[in-house]
């Protein structure tokens, strides 16, 4: 790095219409060293997003014009790679089937109210290095892109793990494809089903934790030392390269 330049500060938008706690989430991100926004409204979220220069966004449900929920959903629509900024949600909503509902929406992590500012900015400090320009998808030769210990090559349909070819059925390399696209993020059985699997007839014998299963025991055998596929109960799966 040059003398006289700094790394560039990550920037987080906080969207919650409460004064307080919003206060107090933009006192604890800003005392971290981040440089925090704040909106009111989900729709000014949106605009704000579409602008780009948002690195993660802690989102409140219960906002008054639009529910978090639908907040999360056009972001994930939107086009660009805006679209894969890390949510975090914030909201008192913690029955499972929201934090279902928000994890298959495309959010990257749940928290209740109430909650510790502390955990929060640990929470947002891990997504950012999940995203960081320090680990990039780079290129190892033509046709495969490194993923921490694994390599890719999506045009013939390839995995590596730490140098050793995978030997994965059509149902295995779809699921660690899709995990290996948001690593880090959990993704729910449904999202997984849905990358993989062409219609629900073919689930019926083939579910998503017999698959798991058999990826886990081929990983061993290429050398895993620990498990890179995380449960998360009640909830998906999320992936550690």
């Amino acid at each position: 790095m040059l003398r006289g330049m700094t790394a560039p500060v990550a920037q987080v938008l906080v969207v919650e219409d409460e004064a307080a706690i919003a206060d107090t989430v933009l006192y604890a991100l800003r005392s971290e060293g981040y440089a925090a926004s704040h909106c009111l409204l989900g729709g000014q979220a949106l605009q704000r997003l579409q602008e780009g220069d948002v690195d993660v966004v802690v989102l409140d449900v219960g906002l008054p014009d639009l529910s978090g929920f639908e907040v999360c959903r056009r972001l994930r629509a939107l086009p660009g790679p805006q679209a894969q900024v890390p949510v975090i949600f914030l909201t008192a909503r913690n029955d499972e089937l929201d934090r279902v509902l928000g994890l298959e929406l495309g959010a990257d992590d749940y928290m209740a109210k109430p909650f510790s500012p502390r955990e929060l900015v640990a929470r947002v400090r891990a997504r950012l290095r999940r995203v960081a320009p320090a680990a990039p998808v780079a290129a190892v030769e033509p046709g495969w892109r490194e993923h921490g210990a694994f390599a890719v090559d999506r045009e013939g349909r390839r995995i590596r793990y730490h140098g050793h070819a995978l030997d994965l059925t059509r149902y295995e390399y779809a699921l660690l494809e899709a995990l290996l696209q948001r690593p880090g993020a959990i993704l729910s059985r449904a999202q997984l089903m849905d990358r993989g699997w062409d219609s629900s007839a073919d689930s019926a014998d083939r579910t998503v934790d017999t698959h798991v299963k058999t990826l886990r025991a081929k990983l061993r055998a290429a050398g895993a030392s620990a498990d890179p596929i995380r449960t998360h109960r009640g909830l998906g799966y999320a992936l550690e390269p």
